[in-house]
């Protein structure tokens, strides 16, 4: 049997992250978790580009450049939608979603989904280095994993046959 598990190793890997900058009271936090998570980790932060949209609707595209064009490994996407009183909010934080899932698809490459999806900004900030702890971090954290997991897959196996006798 061969199991594979990612690490949460990132040396040597270079590591997109984008933020939404609508709500930057809490995306800045959200920012600043997943690069001390992803340098705990070992990233060089010369490996670290971090990409500012406006907000977490414009994440995907830009996580989707840097996927495609940015020789990383990973993209960690941070940003904070925090619900009003129109249906707005269901809009942008479901196509924040859906973009951020298709990028694994598409692209193959890893993307942590940090954008958080609260009814307040209270909320939001307990979750972003409050007492819920800080979702950019463990995005960065799951990013990293998927990636060293993905090198595992994609590393050719040493053949175990044996030449017939």
């Amino acid at each position: 049997m061969t199991v594979h598990a990612g690490k949460l190793d990132a040396t040597g890997m270079r590591i997109g992250v984008v933020a939404g900058r609508f709500n930057e009271i809490v995306t800045q936090r959200l920012l600043d978790g997943a690069i001390s998570a992803l340098l705990r980790l070992g990233a060089d932060e010369d490996d670290i580009t971090v990409v500012w949209v406006p907000g977490s609707f414009e994440i995907p595209v830009a996580a989707r450049e840097l996927a495609e064009h940015g020789s990383v490994d990973a993209v960690v996407c941070v940003g904070a939608v925090i619900r009003g009183e129109t249906a707005h909010f269901d809009l942008v934080a479901g196509e924040a979603a859906r973009g951020v899932a298709s990028i694994h698809a598409i692209t193959g490459i890893p993307s942590g989904f940090g954008i958080l999806t609260t009814d307040s900004v209270e909320q939001a900030l307990d979750r972003a280095g409050g007492k819920h702890g800080n979702k950019g971090a463990e995005a960065a954290m799951a990013a990293v994993e998927m990636a060293s997991l993905l090198r595992s897959l994609r590393r050719p196996r040493a053949s175990t046959r044996r030449a017939a006798s």
